[in-house]
């Protein structure tokens, strides 16, 4: 008698539904291997749990908004290899959380800031964190914009609660009167509560012109260093030009008019 017909309704009551996925295959394992009772119960029950790890890992990283889908596992460090590995590769450990300080990724444009630091933020999200990346000026536009909407509350409260904040391309935009504000209300929020990690292709002594209040911009960029980590990354950028000698191999040959140089690489 095959107990399919009842077991499937019970199992959708339990929410344990994705245990269809996979019980007839261990069924079957369960008699050519001749398992005991238990061992195929441990066995269901592990699928059920590695399907549920995997859906909540989705999820996390869905939340997360990533640009796109960067892991340290496809960060090239030989392609600039001044930086430092052993330091970043310590930032992945997520230890930086525990310490709830935060982390910088300085360096001129194309030479992976944004991949690291979202491949930082993956490694938080396997470690159980959430997590929250963002462009400074997509995060103060949308906080403008909850504001105009009486919704400012609970975005600010979105932006400074997740465990882990990643704003992108920080100064890439001087910051307009209010922006400023914006900006340190949220840093001041998460100070020694939260770490947040920040990209830009500015100097740490040139973030105050960021901001139109030079004060304003002291005292933000002062809570945003203390205890943090720096990550510099120099060298050629990998978004550089292929050499025509390269495109040439790859392609026809095409009119001046026509052809164009494409960045490749990572971002």
């Amino acid at each position: 008698m095959n107990p399919m017909p009842d077991l499937t309704p019970m199992l959708k009551q339990l929410r344990l539904s994705g245990i269809l996925d996979s019980i007839e295959v261990r069924n079957r394992q369960a008699i050519e291997h001749k398992l005991s009772y238990m061992d195929f119960l441990a066995t269901i029950v592990t699928d059920e749990i590695a399907r549920r790890n995997q859906k909540k890992l989705a999820a996390a990283l869905r939340r997360a908004n990533f640009r796109n889908q960067k892991t340290l596992e496809e960060f090239d460090f030989s392609y600039n290899p001044h930086i430092n590995r052993a330091l970043v590769m310590d930032l992945a450990s997520c230890r930086f959380m525990a310490e709830k300080v935060g982390v910088f990724i300085i360096g001129p444009c194309g030479t992976g800031k944004s991949h690291l630091a979202q491949a930082l933020g993956h490694c938080a999200i396997r470690a159980g964190q959430s997590v929250l990346f963002t462009s400074a000026a997509k995060m103060l536009a949308q906080l403008n914009a909850a504001r105009a909407i009486n919704g400012y509350e609970r975005h600010f409260a979105k932006i400074t609660g997740v465990d882990l904040l990643i704003i992108d391309d920080f100064g890439l935009k001087p910051l307009r009167p209010s922006q400023d504000e914006d900006f340190h209300d949220v840093i001041s929020e998460r100070y020694e509560r939260k770490s947040t990690i920040v990209t830009s292709n500015l100097d740490i002594p040139e973030w105050t012109d960021a901001f139109p209040n030079r004060i304003l911009g002291e005292a933000t960029v002062d809570r945003l260093r203390h205890g943090a980590y720096s990550v510099v990354l120099t060298g050629k950028s990998y978004r550089s030009a292929r050499p025509a000698c390269e495109k040439s191999k790859n392609a026809g040959p095409k009119s001046p008019k026509n052809g164009s140089l494409k960045g490749g690489g990572k971002h």
